[in-house]
């Protein structure tokens, strides 16, 4: 391995990263020109092409969490996580032939008015404060995570006390300015450009590291055969190794189907498209897209673990961006600093103006009692933008680092909340009996008992009587959580719907 060289910051580096910030944020502003009305601002009129869209979203589900934590999973163990990608694609597919026409037919703004038609307002309220629960806490942990290498860059010039909420402050801030003025317009065309960014950034890390080891990437890929890191498969039969084949498959499936069909981050783009057709080929390709990704970032760790000697780090979060820090020679790791600026950017963005669109037109407009005209809309929506900023730079300011993987907690975080809700529209779809208590009914119960899953250890750390109760459960993976809990709130909601009458007029979506 070759020696640790300067890890300054220099100043071509802070060119490149001040050049980007203030270019996007400029064009981001510019995109928000000529605003009308709300639907204009949150949903781009139905006016984005489906290509620009298929980048939007893999740029969305990027995030921070990809560049930083990705490579670490590749470090530690193999290409295991590509059964849970493939498992993504399956999801789509899925979504795109049954939910996505529903969502394309009609001027919805958010996926849960969806739920309103079939059931009523409570059932839609019920399921947009759920979602806005677990994206604001979910998307705190991935302003945290991005604060890292940032925090890197900084701790030259910085008080190490402060180096965490300044480099949080600088990201939501910048992000907070063009998402406000641009809305989705803004949102979807910095999502484009911010994925050539990371991208170039990730494919400036593949070379560099063939440059690094010795053989290059020949060198690297044999040394990681022979040891087992380029395993793709994983045929165990258990819940609790997170990427088996089966796990990945049913899994990843479940929860890329809540994630792209009962969650308004990605909903809300798919309805910027100008057709069905369009929002069709943006879905699937963009799973695609994922697994291509997945695979890129997954050869960078592998990389890193030759590069490296599996030198034992901290955190595996901190792996890819130390060596980006201390290896990258001056300009490349301004881009490579600016891609992982870049892709937590696009995610964060996406949640604001998501957040946002769910509070304006599934809270705000139905309990003010009477229609609004556009100019007043389009201010309230503003407004929530800016408070739901406020609220994930706030929650990264609290979080608290551990050594888990962060891109398993916030995967985990969504998932508790992702049964529930992608359970209350199959109820919607597939049984005609249910109404609006079932519904309810269902969605609280799968994610309360997800919730028991999900942190039962920390649960039964602070009340021992229950650990008993809950060893079971413990091992369980995170792939397996949106599975289970869409199983127990459709069965739930079923198991309710018999307890009444059926209604004499059934409503459909």
């Amino acid at each position: 391995m070759p020696p640790v060289t300067d890890s300054a910051f220099t100043p071509l580096d802070w060119g490149i990263l001040v050049a980007y910030l203030a270019g996007t944020t400029a064009l981001g502003i510019w995109l928000g020109r000529g605003q009308k009305d709300a639907k204009d601002y949150f949903v781009a009129g139905g006016t984005i092409p489906w290509w620009a869209v298929l980048f939007s979203i893999v740029a969305t589900e990027t995030s921070a969490l990809t560049f930083i934590s990705i490579p670490g999973l590749a470090y530690l163990g193999d290409f295991t996580f590509l059964q849970v990608a493939t498992g993504y694609l399956l999801g789509r597919i899925v979504i795109a032939y049954t939910l996505l026409p529903r969502y394309m037919d009609g001027e919805l703004v958010t996926a849960y008015a969806l739920l309103e038609r079939r059931f009523g307002t409570a059932t839609r309220r019920f399921a947009s404060v759920t979602f806005m629960f677990t994206r604001a806490f979910g998307d705190s942990v991935r302003v945290f995570a991005t604060a890292i290498p940032i925090a890197l860059i900084l701790g030259p010039i910085v008080p190490a006390e402060y180096l965490t909420p300044v480099s949080i402050l600088a990201l939501g801030g910048t992000t907070l300015l063009y998402t406000y003025h641009g809305g989705m317009r803004a949102v979807v065309w910095t999502d484009v450009i911010q994925t050539g960014v990371y991208l170039l950034g990730g494919l400036g890390a593949v070379y560099l590291l063939a440059q690094g080891v010795d053989g290059g990437w020949g060198a690297i890929l044999d040394r990681a055969g022979a040891a087992g890191k380029l395993r793709l498969i994983d045929p165990a039969l258990t819940i609790e190794k997170p990427h088996t084949l089966l796990g990945g498959l049913l899994g990843g499936a479940f929860l890329s189907a809540a994630s792209h069909g009962a969650d308004q981050i990605i909903v809300q783009r798919l309805m910027a498209s100008s057709s069905l057709r369009d929002a069709r080929r943006a879905l699937i390709g963009s799973g695609i897209g994922v697994i291509l990704q997945f695979g890129l970032f997954l050869l960078i760790g592998v990389g890193l673990w030759a590069f490296y000697e599996a030198r034992t780090f901290p955190a595996p979060d901190k792996i890819f961006p130390t060596f980006i820090v201390e290896e990258m020679p001056p300009g490349m790791t301004g881009v490579v600093i600016a891609a992982i600026l870049a892709a937590a950017m696009s995610t964060i963005s996406g949640s604001i103006n998501a957040l946002a669109a769910a509070t304006t037109h599934d809270l705000w407009i139905p309990l003010r009692g009477r229609a609004a005209d556009a100019t007043t809309l389009l201010r309230v929506s503003k407004t929530f933008t800016l408070v739901w900023a406020l609220i994930l730079i706030g929650g990264a300011l609290l979080y608290d680092a551990e050594g888990t993987p962060v891109v398993v907690i916030a995967l985990s975080v969504a998932s508790f909340t992702y049964g529930g809700l992608l359970g209350g529209f199959f109820l919607a779809m597939a049984w005609p009996r249910a109404t609006q208590r079932d519904a309810i009914t269902g969605m609280a119960t799968g994610i309360a008992v997800m919730t028991l899953i999900v942190f039962a250890s920390r649960i039964a750390a602070a009340v021992p009587a229950l650990d008993d109760l809950l060893t079971p459960v413990k091992g369980i993976a995170w792939p397996w959580y949106v599975l289970i809990g869409t199983t127990i709130t459709l069965g739930v909601g079923i198991l309710s719907s018999v307890t009444h009458a059926a209604p004499t007029a059934a409503r459909t979506v």
